[in-house]
């Protein structure tokens, strides 16, 4: 994801502001404790006015009651970590149960595996993909409709970011440097065989990750790599929120957006970009459609819709969930990517070493974008081609999907339809022996 879905600030939320210190966050703490009495008589007054015993219940002044309950208690709630909810999936026709287990485990990821319980062999393996999503405010869940899509016919890896307010500050620092090597280690826990799919945000560090493989000629190198509206060059139509970071400097972050992490969360005292201030940030882009949706939700409890009630509470349940990052991590991946372009000069290295995609040879590459993406602009995910030069012609891919924007690339009907059947292909191609071998000689 750009600076806009990385935890990217719009100029209106903080323009003007001083810097930030360290109190800001516990005086976040204290408010939100401080509405607790208020939330627990919202509660007790919800359950009244929806108990079938009381007369009012059924009358406009009771529902209008209730909903203004419940109103009242969503936009105070912090909302906690969405459960995945996939329980089963469809493999050649036959309804499939899916475990999900951790099979790779460090303070700042851990690795899933969607493990599909098949009651009949395969006649031939499924493709195994890694599914890398973005670190960059939201929870993984935010790709549960990419991982359902590709269940069916492939078996499915992704990593799980932690929350940065929950890792003790013993456990050590996280950066881009260190996001590079958990993917790394990650391919090795896999074995060779894997294709990786980068969603948004972590395209740079999948690109960096597997040229050092590359470099060192890694026998773990995967497969492929599927870059989905990642912002490789975001020189390239650069939209409103890339300008962003161009404009203030990797110091105005430090001093507006860095925080640390106040008692009793297990972090504290680490220095975080907080989840709270990129909800801030999210929200603001689109104020005038958030305050509308909640409008609605008023509407259609009072009318006692309860197919949109539900909609709106399965969405706004995920997209307000929020995690802290790394300052570190934050801020080098804001520095290297956004404001020194430094992939696409050249200039990028991993632990003091050059980062060379033109030593990629053995790795086939798929890039996707969306015709209306206005958080990574058209051509800054395509950049990637021009960078893995050594990548033989026909093992690479550029596919724009039209007419949607930066969530279409990875989820939606479009992209179950549309881009899902061309991502397999790629997939099925890339692990034709024949031609992987052609491109290591």
């Amino acid at each position: 994801m750009a600076i806009g879905e990385f935890g990217g600030l719009p100029p209106r939320v903080v323009e003007g502001s001083p810097a930030l210190t360290t109190p800001m966050y516990w005086m976040y703490e204290l408010a939100h404790a401080s509405l607790n009495p208020a939330r627990a008589v919202t509660d007790a007054t919800k359950i009244l006015f929806q108990n079938p015993l009381n007369p009012w219940t059924h009358t406009e002044i009771g529902k209008s009651i209730a909903a203004a309950c419940e109103l009242f208690e969503r936009t105070t709630r912090r909302y906690g970590k969405p459960e995945w909810g996939i329980t089963d999936t469809e493999v050649n026709g036959v309804r499939t149960p899916v475990e999900i287990r951790c099979v790779w485990e460090k303070p700042f990821c851990r690795l899933l595996h969607f493990d599909r319980a098949l009651t009949r062999p395969l006649r031939m393996p499924a493709p195994r993909v890694l599914i890398v999503a973005p670190m960059s405010g939201h929870y993984a869940t935010l790709l549960r409709g990419t991982v359902e899509a590709f269940l069916p016919t492939h078996d499915v890896y992704i990593t799980d970011w932690s929350d940065a307010r929950m890792v003790p500050l013993a456990a050590g620092r996280f950066d881009l440097d260190d996001y590079i090597d958990y993917i790394i280690e990650m391919l090795h826990a896999l074995g060779p065989g894997m294709h990786v799919m980068a969603v948004c945000q972590p395209s740079v560090p999948v690109v960096a990750a597997v040229s050092v493989m590359e470099a060192a000629r890694d026998p773990f190198v995967p497969q492929s790599m599927t870059l989905m509206g990642g912002p490789i060059d975001t020189r390239r139509n650069p939209t409103a929120v890339n300008n962003l970071a161009a404009e203030r400097g990797i110091d105005w972050f430090r001093s507006h957006v860095i925080t640390k992490v106040p008692f009793p969360h297990p972090g504290v005292m680490r220095d975080v970009y907080p989840g709270f201030l990129q909800l801030n940030g999210f929200i603001s882009m689109n104020l005038d459609r958030h305050v509308d949706a909640h409008k609605d939700l008023f509407s259609n409890l009072v009318k006692g819709d309860g197919d949109l009630v539900d909609k709106h509470r399965d969405f706004y349940d995920e997209y307000l969930a929020v995690m802290d990052l790394a300052a570190e991590y934050y801020l080098q991946t804001v520095d290297t990517v956004f404001i020194k372009h430094a992939l696409p000069k050249g200039e990028m290295t991993h632990r003091g070493t050059p980062v060379d995609p033109t030593k990629i040879t053995r790795v086939a590459l798929m890039t996707v974008e969306g015709e209306n993406d206005d958080i990574s602009g058209l051509g800054q995910t395509e950049a990637t081609h021009g960078l893995c030069t050594a990548i033989p012609a026909h093992r690479r891919v550029h596919y724009v999907q039209k007419g949607v924007g930066h969530y279409g690339v990875f989820n939606g009907s479009r992209f179950k339809s549309e881009i899902v059947p061309r991502i397999c292909d790629f997939m099925a191609s890339a692990s034709d022996p024949k031609a992987a071998r052609a491109a290591a000689e």
